[in-house]
């Protein structure tokens, strides 16, 4: 009995280890905006904004596979980078409760399994998939060589509605491409605010960021206008598609929200954490809300 627990304990701390070493937690950016996408090419195609319990599960998978596959390249990649930094030295992919070995093996595993679903869900979804696991792979070479790591990061990410709309539709849509370019500018704008944590020890180790070559100040500007193409391309989602209040309503939060994140920052950076996980995590789910309301 006791060796039974003892292997059930065993397995939870692992299934814990791998949990924090993708943080799991932060699929919060990435999952709202794969089900918008189904959502609305769903409620344009057929009526109906519901796409299946089929399409659903795929889609989940698909999300959590290729974020899990993602996570797991920059943490194997920049254990070099993560052992030096204080915030992160004590990430799992850093004090060995996670091995290389056992990286390498969740990274191919994700990728193979990313690849099957892909093929269940269709033709195009599948030729696209290992094009995508490219792109996501790419961010961690990027940070090493230039300062774009951050719009790289906001790509990854933007082809969630890209996958989304694909998934249901069979083809990417003038309206995918405006949503995506918004999540996109979302993401690459609170990677910077994000970034500015590290700003210090990126300029020691010559990494390439943009706070750590242009400073505090000229990234919260860039950070900003990010912010602003991200509302002015939501909102060319919103009439692309021909959405009504609902949808507008979203933007109009979402509008809101990265103000909101922005005073945050501007006023204390140790607020940082809390505008990154706290404000973004609430506006992908409640612009998921309003959609479910328009398309209801």
């Amino acid at each position: 009995m006791k060796s039974k627990e003892l292997k059930k304990h065993g397995f939870l701390k692992t299934v814990h280890d791998f949990s924090e070493l993708v943080m799991f937690k932060h699929s919060v950016f990435s999952l709202p905006f794969i089900f918008i996408a189904m959502l609305v090419a769903s409620y344009l195609d057929t009526g109906s904004g519901w796409f299946g319990w089929r399409l659903l599960v795929l889609g989940t998978l698909a999300a959590v596979t290729a974020r899990n596959f993602a996570m797991g390249v920059n943490r194997y990649l920049d254990r070099d980078i993560d052992i030096l930094n204080p915030r992160t030295k004590n990430r799992p992919s850093v004090d060995g409760r996670v091995t290389p070995i056992q990286m390498i093996a969740f990274i191919i595993v994700n990728a193979v399994a990313f690849i099957v679903v892909a093929y269940f869900v269709n033709d195009l979804a599948f030729k696209l998939s290992i094009p995508i696991l490219a792109v996501l792979g790419a961010y961690t070479l990027f940070k090493r060589f230039s300062a774009l790591a951050h719009l790289i990061l906001g790509v990854s990410l933007g082809l969630a509605p890209i996958a989304g709309v694909v998934a249901v539709s069979g083809e990417i849509t003038t309206w995918s491409i405006l949503l995506a370019a918004g999540v996109m500018f979302w993401v690459a704008g609170f990677d910077l605010l994000y970034s500015l944590q590290d700003m210090a020890f990126d300029k020691q180790h010559n990494l390439h960021s943009i706070p750590s070559r242009l400073g505090a100040v000229n990234t919260m500007w860039i950070a900003r206008f990010f912010h602003l193409l991200t509302v002015l391309f939501w909102w060319g989602f919103v009439g692309s598609a021909g959405l009504g209040v609902w949808e507008e309503a979203a933007v109009v939060f979402a509008a809101g929200m990265l103000a909101y994140e922005h005073y945050i920052v501007s006023k204390d950076f140790t607020k940082i954490d809390k505008a990154f996980f706290t404000v973004n995590g609430y506006l992908g789910f409640v612009f998921l809300i309003f959609t479910i309301l328009e398309v209801a």
